[in-house]
């Protein structure tokens, strides 16, 4: 969150043009590599810089920024001079000490000022996340180097070989973690996790960047664990709402795909952009990803994936109002999900289930306003659902509120609105919370009815 009085950096924003900003980071990851530097630099950094909550880079991105634009000053980039910051006690974050390799000449350009951070939703399960990295020698100073597991400050002073061997410890720490995110999204959803996850994914990838594997095994393990880790820390921030974050992420993850040639990982990629373009109100990007996707998951040997594709295609194809067009998606869906499971279904996918099937066709007929036809395909997915997944639960009870209340139904609706405010409890969700609200717009006029005057009254009073 950029801090009270900060000025966006316009001139920085204009330099990265059309690219995200993870692409960015990427570039800016790449530059200082060409210079000897290690900058643990991603799409959150380069948002803090456009949003003006750092006004002058450390040393070590300068020496990069500089690299990158040459001729250019620190004024030309945007940032304050130097010493206009050091040592006042304004309200503007910090920005992180500097990246190991960082030999940092020279007093530090601002004292540490406060920061704005996220509560712990979520004390009982507060550690998990940073625990997944502190498994081994390397994986803990990697950990350390980016403040991970409680460490003290000054342990982001803590120097990284320019070279060393990345083994099985250190990619078992990053599918862990990948592991660890989704178990607590299943449980709790995104909103309580979000900035927690990205400290993980920050150090998968310095592991990437300044690490090198003995085996072409474990580099291409390490490669899809990072990948896998983008994508996860990009559903955390889409069911949060953040979208633009959750786009640099999956964008990131895509690259890293490419690079490392792996198609699965491509399609996890597409799949999820696919999703996020959907819910953005950008449908015909929503397709094109989807139908991206398809190709590259066709070779896999998963029908599943491919299903799932299809009603990515299908949702988009619904935003559309391509009814002819999303009637045919979601037949190829339903036909590929019928020839069942196989070996090669991704990891990722358990989730996938008839129930979620039929979840993704009633948003598809949602989309397409024929609101009683989604709600059976809702009540169908809430009878199918599996309990093991927490944020489901909520999630397609809530789309059911709405397309019962949206269908006539007000009296179903208010009572499967009273189920979701039970779980939402339990589940921290912006994208949840805020399908309940527009259900609950839908029934406002029916405030006479006791069942949705009831629901109604709890919904407003509700966190």
């Amino acid at each position: 969150m950029a801090s009270t009085g900060a000025v966006p950096n316009l001139a920085f924003r204009q330099l990265r043009g059309q690219r995200s900003a993870g692409e960015f980071a990427a570039a800016v990851r790449r530059a200082a590599r060409e210079i000897g530097e290690q900058v643990a630099c991603d799409a959150r950094y380069i948002g803090r810089v456009e949003s003006g909550e750092i006004r002058c880079p450390n040393y070590a991105y300068e020496r990069v920024f500089l690299h990158m634009f040459p001729g250019a000053s620190l004024t030309d980039l945007g940032f304050s001079a130097r010493e206009s910051v050091r040592g006042r006690g304004a309200r503007v974050v910090a920005e992180p000490l500097p990246a190991p390799g960082d030999a940092s000449p020279g007093p530090s350009p601002h004292p540490p000022s406060p920061r704005d951070t996220d509560p712990d939703d979520i004390p009982e399960e507060s550690d998990v996340l940073r625990r997944v990295f502190m498994t081994s020698g390397t994986a803990t100073v990697a950990a350390a180097s980016l403040g991970l597991g409680g460490a003290p400050a000054s342990a982001a002073r803590i120097s990284l070989p320019t070279q060393r061997r990345v083994g099985e410890a250190e990619v078992l720490a990053v599918e862990k973690a990948v592991r660890d995110i989704r178990l607590l999204d299943d449980r709790h959803g995104g909103d309580g996790l979000y900035r927690r996850a990205a400290q993980p994914l920050r150090a998968a990838y310095e592991l990437l960047d300044a690490g090198s594997a003995a085996r072409r095994a474990t580099s291409d393990r390490l490669h899809a664990g990072a990948g896998e880790l983008a994508i996860s820390v990009g559903w955390l921030a889409h069911d949060s709402g953040r979208f633009d974050d959750a786009r640099s992420h999956y964008a990131e993850a895509l690259a890293t795909a490419r690079l490392a040639g792996d198609a699965s990982l491509e399609a996890h990629a597409f799949c999820n952009t696919s999703f996020l373009a959907r819910d953005a109100g950008r449908p015909r990007e929503a397709v094109r990803a989807a139908e991206a996707g398809q190709r590259a998951a066709r070779t896999l040997g998963s029908p599943r994936l491919l299903a799932l594709l299809a009603l990515r295609e299908a949702g988009g194809r619904a935003g559309l109002g391509d009814r002819t067009g999303c009637d045919r998606a979601i037949g190829r869906a339903r036909a590929a999900f019928d020839r069942g499971p196989a070996g090669a279904d991704p990891e990722w996918m358990s989730f996938f289930r008839e129930a979620e099937l039929e979840l993704l066709e009633a948003q598809c007929w949602s989309a397409l306003g024929d609101w009683s036809r989604a709600a059976r395909h809702g009540r169908r997915a809430v009878l199918l659902q599996d309990a093991h997944f927490t944020r489901n639960l909520a999630l397609y009870r809530a789309q059911l509120t709405g397309d019962l209340a949206r269908a006539g139904r007000a009296d179903e609706a208010a009572a499967t609105g009273h189920q979701v405010l039970d779980l939402l409890t339990r589940v921290q969700s912006s994208r949840i919370r805020g399908m309940l609200a527009g259900a609950a717009a839908v029934l406002k006029p029916r405030t006479g009815a006791p069942e949705v005057s009831s629901f109604l009254i709890r919904h407003e009073s509700s966190p």
